[in-house]
């Protein structure tokens, strides 16, 4: 059985590869992503809304009485005021939509959310001040364009461009960085503009320009959706420059001691972890001089348009890997994934068409971020993005987290002896290109960082039936407690389960100057959900107590009925982080 399934992985990555080879000399087709909000009539009433993956962590259907489309400014302006005036519930909602939680979803049927998709104008750049104004529904790969063309570079940048600046700055998005001023988005936020409620003597709206200095600005800057809608943001760009990048593979034995030297090293460092094969990918970053020769591209794999077959037929493989408890399956699926990325040096070109060697040297806007399974020729069912909901592919869970520098080598170190335990643990996690370990900084942002910190990114298999226990179900979740719990770690605010949240606001020491801003901006509570409520401290916590809940982050156990044992699995203290409450197979010969 396990050989059928490696041959279905090997006919998934040869499909994958086929398109990637095409892709070289022309462009894929991609279905481009359906809109995530759907509404009955042509007058958009009557609403659901859900996030770029189809589902929210606790499998909710968000729904809203209304939708809008403002498409300027004033149209903005004058929907706030109107819902204002109506006391209706508004929630934020961008193009994509690429967050996990809830942010999105109005606390009440007869809501309103107010798209960002029609406000994706760039306002101004000003090439000798360094700064570009643009609306809040402008995107990544937009702001990229758009200031490459007057000369001009945002430094730090997520790595995906299918987010608006809007949704980046809400849920405090970066790159990879320990220089400068940090890999935070916001931390380059000169000015902005936030349309929110107001009173009767305001018109029922209130625009605020908040610029550098603003006391504001701090919460403004990562709001969450709270505070209003983010009509314009100004800022501060950079000579545009060009990078050279190295990928350099060597065994994870001294990773802990490495990691804090390796991000002061190299600018725009990162690493990429792979703890079941003993080996991590050190991506050397740094800026040369614009005369360099070199016009690399940055085109990631896993961002390319990818055949249907080869994703359902990757899918259907880790499907019947887990109901078999395929464990040796999962170890060479994730060294042909592995092996496969590192032979393609990640998507990385020299030319824009092959690649033939390090370093690859570029302009920075060709090598920060990528993205072309959103874009396409035409309407197709042939390729799509990888976790597009409308094709049998990728459905996972991603745990994101940023743990201080002083304590990262502990962290990765207590990773290491989960793996010596079971040494197969953490193949599935390899499948989905293993553990992406980003630099972040202290920010000003009363929700931002709160110290210089290393970003972990763990991406992992999700069934489609929340009571259905995954492969290891105890290890990923002893790996989340212990960041969370031992460690203190900060979730990033757009990924992450529900249990990520619990209590959160208790790790920023600038959470009641936020709430204070909070109740200045939304008397009302207008832009808040329940959700929100929750997280923000105002409510009871976000962990949903019931049966199976642990199996989808929805609870950390303390009774066997939150795991599955009908199937075995029982809530039992961790394997190295004894204060862990996980679910493990209680099973011999299986996994646990």
């Amino acid at each position: 059985m396990s050989l059928l399934f490696t041959k279905s992985v090997k006919l998934g990555l040869l499909l994958r590869l086929i398109c990637l080879f095409i892709s070289s000399f022309s462009v894929c087709i991609s279905t481009p992503p359906e809109d995530h909000i759907n509404c009955s009539s042509s007058s958009n009433t009557n609403c659901t809304i859900t996030n770029s993956y189809g589902i929210f962590p606790d499998r909710s259907m968000c729904r809203a009485g209304t939708v809008a489309y403002p498409s300027n400014e004033e149209e903005l302006i004058s929907v706030v005021a109107n819902a204002t005036k109506n006391k209706t519930k508004m929630k934020v909602a961008t193009r994509y939509s690429h967050s996990i939680p809830k942010l999105v979803c109005p606390s009440e049927e007869d809501g309103l959310i107010i798209s960002t998709k029609h406000l994706s104008r760039v306002v101004e750049i000003d090439a000798e001040a360094k700064t570009m104004t643009l609306e809040g529904g402008v995107t990544l790969k937009q702001l990229i364009s758009e200031a490459a063309k007057a000369g001009l570079a945002l430094p730090y940048t997520p790595y995906w461009w299918g987010l608006t600046i809007g949704g980046l700055l809400g849920t405090g998005a970066h790159g990879s960085t320990l220089w400068s001023k940090g890999s935070s988005v916001h931390d380059y936020v000169v000015g902005l503009t936030i349309v929110s409620p107001g009173g009767p003597k305001d018109g029922y709206v209130k625009v605020r320009r908040l610029n550098d200095g603003d006391k504001d600005l701090n919460a403004a800057k990562v709001s969450l959706g709270v505070l209003g809608v983010i009509s314009q943001v100004t800022l501060n760009l950079q000579p545009m420059f060009k990078r050279a990048i190295t990928y350099l593979s060597k065994s994870d034995s001294d990773l802990g001691d490495q990691v804090v030297r390796f991000g002061k090293e190299h600018e725009f460092a990162d690493i990429i972890w792979y703890p079941s094969q003993h080996k991590a990918v050190y991506r050397m970053v740094d800026r040369v001089s614009t005369n360099t020769s070199g016009n690399g591209l940055y085109d990631f794999i896993p961002f390319r348009a990818t055949p249907s077959l080869a994703l359902a037929v990757i899918r259907a493989t880790e499907e019947n890997q887990e109901s078999q408890s395929d464990a040796d399956g999962k170890c060479t699926s994730a060294k042909l994934v592995t092996s496969t990325l590192i032979t393609n040096a990640y998507g990385l070109t020299n030319n824009g068409l092959f690649f033939t060697g390090y370093p690859v040297i570029g302009y920075q806007r060709r090598l920060q971020s990528s993205g072309t399974c959103l874009h396409s020729l035409e309407d197709s069912r042939i390729t799509a993005c990888p976790w597009d909901p409308k094709i049998k592919g990728e459905f996972f869970h991603q745990t994101t987290f940023s743990i201080n520098l002083s304590l990262a080598k502990n962290f990765i170190q207590d990773v290491q002896k989960l793996v010596e335990i079971e040494p197969k643990a953490l193949c599935g996690v390899e499948i989905y290109n293993g553990i992406l370990m980003r630099y972040v900084t202290t920010s000003s942002a009363y929700l931002g960082k709160q110290e210089d910190a290393v970003d972990f990114d763990i991406t992992y298999y999700r069934s489609k039936d929340p009571m259905t226990p995954r492969l290891y179900e105890g290890i990923l979740e002893e790996i989340e407690q212990l960041a969370l719990v031992k460690y203190k770690a900060l979730p990033h605010w757009g990924k992450n389960r529900n249990i990520a949240f619990d209590g959160v606001m208790n790790k920023y020491k600038g959470s009641e100057e936020f709430l204070r801003v909070k109740n200045v901006y939304d008397p009302m509570r207008l832009f808040s959900s329940e959700w929100t409520d929750q997280v923000l401290g105002l409510k009871d916590g976000v962990t949903i107590v019931k049966e199976g809940c642990a199996l989808e982050g929805l609870c950390i156990c303390s009774k066997d009925i939150h795991c599955a044992p009908s199937k075995g699995y029982f809530c039992r203290p961790g394997k190295v982080f004894n204060d862990a409450r996980i679910c493990t197979l209680v099973t011999t010969n299986k996994a646990s």
